[in-house]
């Protein structure tokens, strides 16, 4: 096997050197050293396809889309590929705070956009992921992730150039684009789709086509609903689809993983994978830094599993990683898997796969940690599920977050929970109750979305502000629960700024924006309360960003200072892993950072009650002088003991040195 890898890379090397693509001799240069790193990892991957009958020439049909991909690549994005080779880890410093939006709510257009970035920059943004902004079908589009059209963005949005140009002006400012890539499925009407129901090859085996029930059925018995209340099931009936065998019955199931105008691809054709990677590289292009790999966890089927997490996933992730690196290796990709807490590190890679496959993830667990703690004001469930987390590869990082544009899902495990002497379903339980205000002495207001009767599955949409007491402060004219309140708020981004990895921001949470019923008058939204939690950006409100008497101005304060200070601790750069101390306090987290530049120990009182933590369980991580980042003071201890306020957030490393 190593034998025939060594010869396919010299036959790929051989054809790259006769490329008639326009390169120069440097580029050509230049793609040969990658082939060489990145080569074998894209050659292992595509093993994957090595029993189908349509992998002949695959890799060379791979090395000429990489090939004319360099050659129509802009001159600043070559300069930001060079910059990024010797910077690999540029996503995992301290430095990096995203900004996640919708570009239409946040400001109307992408030219929009462009215009706001100076307000982006206030907040320290360098990383903006906007939302789903390529052309998606008409009607109902599952919050864009129903795509018709890979290559062109939302009409009303702007075109392909004004996204270039949004691109090169983030650049220029310091800010990374991301983008979502639907790789899942795509719009019923999606081109492939249309030719499919024509029967026409290849893009009739782009899809997973049934002529009856049996097979579904027998995938059925292990498969979850993703949309139970609005979209039960995850195959639909499509008439008028043509069978070459049975042109008297047209029709047919088709796999519907999420909506029944959003059909899966089958990812076990390598011709989806070059389609697919095509697309990819058109938007590099375009000037796109970072993908989000939308539903990827859903890309691979098989009988008797619930079709999500397979190992084929990795291989494909892997190859498709490898050709990114070595067509433009300034990009990246972040795994969008919301899997159970021992699935996740999969997707930033374990065993031969470490390192080799997502550059980022989402940090789900922590997320759903942090509001668990918040309504029990107690951390041990939280200390141990990040305890039991598997490790990550240091050259990876967490995308960490307080709430998403999605709804929020109660994955607690219940090993966790029992460890604890809980019952995983009774706290989940609890949680959807707390959280919808459904709680006597809940402080939320949140909403419940898509309750399952069967599993006990109730999920949760609501703003920040809202979920965490704000709304309910206002309601009951309340200015000490709004002092509460914006406690809690502060805190929540102080855990996911200090936990390691790139802090993402949800827009309006940096302003205190509250559940908005607006989308309850949107025939195509009302039956969908996410929308609860995506308003349109107020910008008569952000106006009052910098009046430190307002609301906005003390919410934005508090996260322009989080990154300010963020900015200045090597010990957060996210390839050293923050490990949960037991410090015999059961409302206070504690996380411990080493780090040759420093130790570093955060607390956070997730409380609404005064903590006391030890000054020894401080001191054992090799800090003697006890200095917080947060509020340029040295906390004094009394007794032995720290005395923490309700809702208190520090980051305690050594003291500066006085004589520097």
């Amino acid at each position: 096997m190593a034998r025939e890898a060594e010869m396919m890379l010299a036959a790929l090397n051989d054809r790259v050197a006769c490329s008639t693509a326009g390169l120069s001799r440097s580029d050509t240069a230049a793609i040969r050293r990658r082939l060489a790193r990145w080569g074998p990892d894209l050659l292992a991957g595509l093993a994957v396809y090595r029993h189908s009958q349509r992998s002949q020439g695959l890799p060379e049909r791979i090395i000429d889309e990489i090939l004319d991909c360099v050659a129509n690549r802009r001159p600043s994005l070559r300069a930001l590929d060079e910059e990024r080779l010797l910077r690999p880890d540029w996503f995992l410093t301290p430095d990096q705070v995203g900004y996640v939006c919708y570009a239409d709510r946040f400001a109307g257009t992408l030219r929009g956009v462009q215009e706001h970035i100076g307000y982006l920059r206030e907040l320290g943004v360098t990383y903006l992921h906007l939302m789903p902004l390529l052309h998606p079908r008409p009607g109902a589009d599952d919050g864009g992730y129903a795509v018709v059209d890979y290559r062109s963005v939302r009409p009303e949005l702007g075109t392909m150039s004004d996204l270039a140009a949004l691109a090169d002006a983030l650049h220029e400012s310091g800010i990374s684009l991301t983008l979502d890539l639907v790789v899942n499925h795509v719009a019923q009407e999606h081109e492939w789709a249309l030719k499919a129901i024509e029967g026409q090859e290849p893009y009739r085996s782009y899809f997973l086509f049934y002529p009856d029930r049996a097979q579904p059925d027998a995938f059925e018995a292990t498969l979850p609903e993703v949309f139970p209340d609005f979209a039960p099931g995850n195959f639909t009936w499509v008439p008028g689809v043509a069978w070459n065998d049975r042109p008297e019955h047209p029709g047919a199931w088709v796999w519907t993983t999420f909506n029944d105008y959003q059909w899966d691809l089958d990812w076990s054709n390598p011709d989806v994978f070059c389609e697919m990677l095509q697309v990819i590289l058109n938007l590099a292009n375009v000037g796109v830094d970072c993908f989000r790999l939308d539903a990827i966890a859903f890309i691979w089927k098989r009988l008797g599993t619930n079709c999500q997490g397979q190992p084929e996933i990795h291989e494909i992730v892997q190859a498709l990683r490898a050709a990114m690196h070595i067509a433009a290796p300034a990009v990246v990709f972040k795994a969008e898997a919301i899997v159970a807490p021992e699935e996740l590190s999969a997707y930033l890679g374990r065993g031969s796969h470490a390192g080799k496959v997502c550059d980022l993830a989402y940090h789900n667990n922590l997320m759903v940690q942090i509001w668990s703690s918040l309504a029990t004001g107690e951390a041990g469930l939280m200390r141990r599920a990040l305890a039991t987390a598997p490790p990550k590869p240091v050259t990876t990082a967490w995308g960490t977050y307080v709430r998403c544009h999605d709804d929020i899902g109660w994955a607690i495990s219940d090993a966790d929970a029992a460890a604890l002497g809980l019952s995983g379903f009774a706290h989940r339980a609890f949680l959807s109750r707390f959280y919808s205000g459904d709680f006597p002495g809940s402080f939320a207001r949140g909403e419940v979305f898509q309750a399952n009767p069967v599993t006990g599955d109730a999920r949760i949409s609501g703003t920040l502000a809202s979920l965490a007491g704000l709304q309910a402060a206002f309601e009951n004219g309340d200015p000490g629960a709004v002092d509460v309140a914006l406690g809690r708020i502060f805190l929540v981004h102080a855990i996911i700024y200090g936990f390691g990895g790139i802090p993402l921001l949800y827009m309006g949470d940096e302003l205190g924006l509250l559940n908005d019923h607006a989308y309850r008058t949107d025939s195509r939204r009302a039956g969908d309360n996410r929308w609860t939690h995506r308003p349109r950006m107020p910008w008569a409100k952000a106006e009052r960003r910098r009046d430190l008497s307002t609301i906005e101005g003390r919410i934005f304060d508090g996260l322009r200072h989080l990154a300010h200070v963020r900015a200045t601790i090597p010990s957060l750069h996210a390839a050293v892993e923050s490990a949960p101390l037991d410090i015999g306090t059961e409302g206070v987290l504690a996380l411990a950072r080493p780090h040759p530049a420093g130790a570093m120990v955060e607390l956070y009182n997730v409380s609404d009650r005064w903590q006391r933590v030890r000054a020894d369980a401080v001191a054992s991580v090799g800090i003697e002088r006890t200095w917080d980042r947060l509020s340029a003071f040295a906390p004094v201890s009394d007794s032995g003991f720290y005395d923490l306020p309700p809702y208190a957030a520090w980051w305690l490393t050594e003291a500066p040195d006085e004589r520097q």
